[in-house]
This record gives C-alpha cells, structure tokens and sequence, in this order.
C-alpha cells in the first residue's frame, strides 16, 4: 500500500511538506524555516540520549501524572517563548505559528486544529495500515485538544512581565 520507508523518512518527508507549505503561502523562499530541520535533529538526538536515565524513572500511575504535568506545563512554557523570541523550531511547532501569523487567526485555535488533524489521521493510519489504533494515550490525546489553550496562557503570562523584540527594535527604542 505504502513504500516501505521507516518512521523517520516519513516524519522528514510531512516536515517536508510542512515547511513547502508554509513558503508558498509566503510566496517567497524563507531560509530560516530550513534551521527547523536542524533543530528537529538536535532535539532528536537529545530524546535518544535523555531516554537512558528516563527509562530509569519509577513507572506507575501517579508518576505517570506527574510527569504528564511537568512536561505539559513546561512544552506550554518553552513553546510561548520560543514563539515569542521567533526561534527556530522543529517543523511541528513552527507550522502553527507562522500559518497564525499568516492567516491572522489565533495561534492557540491553529495550533489545536493542526493537532486535532495530526491526531486523527495518525489513529486512522494505524488502524488502517495495522488493523487496531495505536501510539495514542490518553495524554496525547488530552494534549492536542488543549496544548495550543496552554501554550496561549502561558504566553499571556509571560508577556505580563517580558517585553520581546529583535536588536534592531530594541536599538530604536534606546534612541
């Protein structure tokens, strides 16, 4: 049905598709949205190496809240600066902002709509291509119906206390 490419080609090939995406709604080649792809490496690498001492982590379900919590809390947190801050970022995360800043809608309703789709057509994929649903936890579930809400809240936090600009605005402000 499918070629057979392993997970990573396919997630490279949708960030792919993504960041094109993004361009041609742009109309214009932006060579900061291939930093993304950089970015998406690093941070797989680093999930390799953190996932040695994670694995060591007491496994229960009160432990699995907490973490749920903590990691919930702090992707909200480190998604609204690094939107905030115009970082680069991996592909997922930049698709939402820029197509926010594009469109004009809210950021928080595109990002729980892109995720709601991305969602639902990895539970399709999996129950089509492998006969059951699988890859989805009820906190991943939960996350893509309210990430975007929470990454909103704490963007509305940290601009009650930080004030974000690039060094050229923040020069002419001094002047």
């Amino acid at each position: 049905m499918l070629p057979a490419l392993t997970l990573g080609t396919w997630t490279y090939i949708f960030q792919g598709l993504l960041v094109l995406t993004l361009m041609i709604m742009r109309k214009k080649f932006v060579p900061s949205y291939l930093f993304s792809f950089v970015v998406g490496f690093v941070f797989e690498k680093l999930l390799d190496l953190h996932e040695m001492w994670i694995n060591t982590l007491p496994d229960n379900i009160i432990m699995r809240v907490i973490y749920f919590i903590i990691s919930y809390v702090l992707i909200c947190i480190g998604i609204a600066l690094s939107n905030r801050c115009g970082l680069p970022i991996v592909p997922t995360d930049l698709f939402p902002r820029e197509l926010s800043d594009i469109t004009g809608v809210k950021y928080s309703k595109i990002k729980i709509g892109f995720d709601i789709t991305c969602l639902a057509v990895t539970a399709g994929l999996t129950f089509f291509c492998l006969g059951r649903i699988m890859g989805l936890g009820i906190g991943t579930v939960l996350a893509a119906f309210t990430m975007g809400k929470g990454i909103g809240f704490a963007g509305e936090l940290i601009d009650r206390k930080f004030v974000f600009g690039n060094f050229m605005t923040l020069k002419k402000d001094k002047a």
